[in-house]
């Protein structure tokens, strides 16, 4: 992400932010990293919860979160098809929504700003992880107060964000062969979200976009994820060409 020490407008705070990622990746491995890093966020950063998503065929996949507040608004965002996540994604440029309550965020984000207000956040930070050429995921923080990140703050989370990066990029082939890679999980979840599409496009007739549609208005009915959602239609407790 380009941070150098040199740049660090906090002085001394920039070696404290280093040891406190530093310890808490110590004896981690691949698949405890991102959720490590993201509690080294709640710890550095005036941030009530962060969550790490990454870039998906058709939606964005949660890899880790602090806790359990901060993987639901995740999902809340996989869900919706909206949200800070997703126009990070689509732009590769960062999201610092300073006031979900504030009308522009209203307007941008109407059900996510709604949904995300009702479970007490106030303030979402979402921050590319990758180059300014391909972004790979998201770095999402959550704050239950109104508010901006200063820069020396701002500073302490592209850190978080480049690290993330590089463990995401840079993880070890050898990892990977002995299955240890934190994406073992993760692919079994969008496998079973692509098959519950497809189960969807052979019942309706109707096309990949407009069934992961379905899925998604599903989900949000229910007050469901689309994982959740995803594996009652594989396990055919859900049918939708059925009232």
């Amino acid at each position: 992400m380009g941070v150098r020490p040199g740049d660090d407008p906090g002085g001394g705070e920039y070696e404290r932010a280093v040891g406190v990622i530093a310890a808490g990746l110590r004896g981690a491995g691949p698949a405890e990293a991102p959720g490590r890093l993201c509690a080294a966020a709640v710890e550095l950063l005036p941030v009530d919860g962060a969550s790490v998503s990454l870039r998906g065929d058709s939606m964005p996949l949660q890899l880790a979160a602090s806790g359990a507040g901060a993987a639901r608004l995740a999902q809340l965002q996989a869900t919706l098809g909206d949200g800070p996540c997703h126009h990070v994604l689509r732009t590769g440029a960062p999201v610092l929504a300073r006031d979900l309550a504030d009308g522009a965020c209203a307007d941008r984000w109407p059900v996510f700003a709604q949904q995300a207000l009702g479970s007490g956040v106030r303030a979402v930070y979402a921050l590319p992880l990758g180059s300014t050429a391909v972004c790979v995921g998201t770095l999402d923080l959550y704050r239950a107060s109104p508010g901006g990140l200063d820069a020396h703050q701002l500073h302490v989370a592209l850190l978080v964000a480049g690290v993330m990066t590089v463990a995401l990029t840079d993880l070890p082939y050898d990892a990977r062969d002995a299955g240890e890679g934190w994406l073992s999980g993760l692919a079994a979840d969008h496998d079973r979200v692509h098959q519950a599409v497809g189960m969807i496009m052979a019942q309706l007739g109707v096309g990949a976009d407009e069934a992961l549609a379905r899925l998604r208005g599903d989900a949000f009915a229910h007050d469901r994820t689309v994982l959740e959602a995803a594996l009652d239609v594989v396990a055919r407790r859900r049918r939708f060409d059925t009232p």
